[in-house]
């Protein structure tokens, strides 16, 4: 397994072995032994799964507050997402700044997202399915999120805006500066 470090504090692009020949191929996307061994000790309880049927659509920016924070590895099992982080944590080196990444079946990343995050994605092709493990319970109560299109962050989606399907949720969400901001970097 390799683990790559990326611009973001404390976010990592996780590459498994991938042994491919006529038939396909074999991966081991999580083997918590492996993951220990790279330093990566996180205890994940729970995994979800979203098929989006067309291309744009785009789901976030999400998060759980404390004390139901969540990391979440994350994964595009079929199609392909643009795949996009923002350190919403105050105090940290890199608050306020995002970063994309590609995950697809065919490169078979996977995204450590760390508690702190705003995380979304958007689909590049139609009938993507995304996996992602969650080292806390799904509760309404801490779910918050932050504007996808605030324009203090800057996020470059890999599309026109008109050409992106959000749900009715995801349109509401609050600048990062208008966030009542519960994240202090060193106290998630």
């Amino acid at each position: 397994m390799k683990v790559i470090e990326t611009n973001l504090q404390d976010v990592k692009i996780i590459e498994t072995a991938v042994f491919g020949d006529h038939r396909g191929f074999f991966t081991e996307s999580y083997s918590k032994e492996t993951f220990n061994k790279t330093g990566i000790m996180i205890d994940f309880i729970q995994d979800n799964h979203s098929l989006s049927v067309e291309p744009g659509v785009l789901r976030g920016m999400h998060f759980q507050t404390p004390d139901k924070a969540q990391t979440k590895l994350v994964r595009a099992t079929t199609g392909a997402i643009y795949d996009v982080l923002v350190d919403i944590r105050i105090g940290s080196p890199t608050y306020g700044k995002w970063e994309g990444y590609i995950l697809s079946e065919y490169n078979h990343r996977q995204l450590l997202v760390p508690k702190g995050f705003a995380h979304g994605f958007v689909t590049l092709t139609p009938n993507c399915n995304v996996q992602y493990k969650v080292d806390e319970y799904y509760s309404k109560e801490h779910d918050g999120g932050i504007a996808f299109d605030d324009p203090a962050i800057g996020i470059e989606w890999p599309m026109p805006m008109d050409k992106l399907v959000l749900s009715e949720k995801d349109t509401q969400h609050p600048t990062l500066a208008g966030l009542n901001n519960p994240f202090i970097y060193g106290e998630i």
